[in-house]
């Protein structure tokens, strides 16, 4: 059952800042269009803006450089506020600074409790809103029992691997399996905390708005439900199979890439209640009461899993499709047809992150068990976009 708590006033009264998503599984073979009910000024907009003006159809994109090399399952990518990317070791179970200049690799420590098993360890991580004065990371992972959100200090004066406070735990009971643990980690302009799960090959537990899996998560940072969420518990949208990939457009709506099964792999813009269908609906359907894929792909084409939002369009790293997807974005609709880069050139790519106007990090995934590595393994790479 979805644990349940009583919002303090202080919190309730955030909810004025607020300003309002798996293929072939990763590899193996194993939503339409009503309005979900009112929450929360989350689903207003702000005013219209330049920024929302519909990019061009075609775009570009250009490998710059590689920032890191050798890392062994690299999941996670956050930039830090001071500079430095953080990155998690899904099967080390270990977060690591990363210079982007030098491309020098400083191990912070080892998050205890990750239990790594099949698509399961430490998967998504965030800073803090107020890192400037907490110093706070938070990680999503896979444990013996569950999947779970903790927060961790983060303190550079200590030495190289002894950097990571004790983990408190802000939310426990996610549902884990074998695969289908979701684990994207975000923090939206409206200063909660977002997470992604997954159904562990249980479609049921998707609709089930009691269950935590399958589900887009919204919480305060303590791990309480979020002011002004649509179920009165930490559940923002249901329906979900395996949402990998979490990003907010100029306007602040969410957007979310999801593992379809065998046909269609989606692209979807989150409503606050919305039901997107699994595991009722795969792809678009004409079925009232779930909200359809902006987009969608074959699943040999994508399997999608991390998302950036940059020059007005989507980009989405594709593991099992092995290239970066590009859908710009006409207000909350595609402008033009997705269209594809770096097929095949740098094997499944895992993430990627916004490094602000038209750069990117992009993050491979060659190392997690269903890559071919060579050389260098896996490593992060800078690209400009347009």
């Amino acid at each position: 059952m979805v644990q349940r708590r009583v919002v303090t006033a202080a919190l309730a009264a955030a909810v004025l800042l607020v300003t309002s998503g798996c293929s072939s599984d990763d590899g193996e073979k194993d939503a339409t269009g009503s309005s979900p009910p009112s929450s929360s000024s989350a689903e207003s907009p702000p005013p219209e803006r330049a920024a929302d003006a519909a990019p061009p159809a075609k775009g570009s994109v250009k490998v710059v450089r590689t920032v890191a090399e050798d890392l062994d399952s690299p999941w996670g990518l956050a930039p830090l506020p001071e500079g430095g990317l953080l990155v998690s070791s899904r099967d080390e179970a270990t977060i690591s600074r990363i210079d982007e200049e030098s491309g020098r690799r400083t191990v912070l420590g080892e998050v205890p409790g990750v239990a790594p098993a099949g698509e399961g360890g430490l998967l998504g991580i965030a800073i803090s809103p107020e890192y400037a004065s907490d110093h706070m990371i938070y990680a999503y992972f896979t444990s013996e029992s569950d999947n779970r959100i903790v927060r961790m200090l983060y303190d550079p004066e200590k030495p190289a691997g002894e950097q990571l406070g004790a983990p408190d735990t802000i939310l426990r009971g996610i549902p884990k399996g074998t695969n289908h643990n979701g684990g994207r980690l975000a923090f939206g302009p409206d200063q909660m905390l977002y997470a992604s799960t997954g159904e562990r090959y249980e479609g049921p537990l998707a609709q089930d708005k009691d269950s935590l899996g399958g589900k887009i998560l919204r919480m305060t940072p303590d791990g309480e439900p979020a002011p002004g969420n649509p179920f009165d518990s930490v559940v923002y949208s249901y329906g979900h199979r395996n949402v990998q990939g979490l990003a907010w457009d100029a306007r602040q709506r969410l957007w979310a890439s999801e593992f379809g099964q065998d046909t269609w792999d989606e692209l979807n813009q989150i409503r606050p209640g919305g039901n997107y269908g699994w595991p009722e609906v795969e792809g678009k359907s004409d079925t009232s009461g779930y909200v359809d894929p902006v987009a969608v792909w074959r699943t040999d084409e994508a399997s999608p899993s991390g998302i950036a939002i940059a020059e007005g369009s989507v980009w989405m790293a594709g593991l099992k499709g092995q290239r970066l997807w590009r859908v710009p974005l006409d207000g909350t609709k595609a402008a033009a047809d997705p269209q594809a880069f770096l097929e095949g050139d740098h094997g499944r790519l895992r993430t990627v992150v916004s490094a602000g106007a038209d750069k990117l990090w992009l993050v491979t995934s060659e190392t997690d068990g269903r890559g071919s590595p060579q050389g260098d393994d896996d490593r992060i790479l800078e690209l400009r976009v347009k």
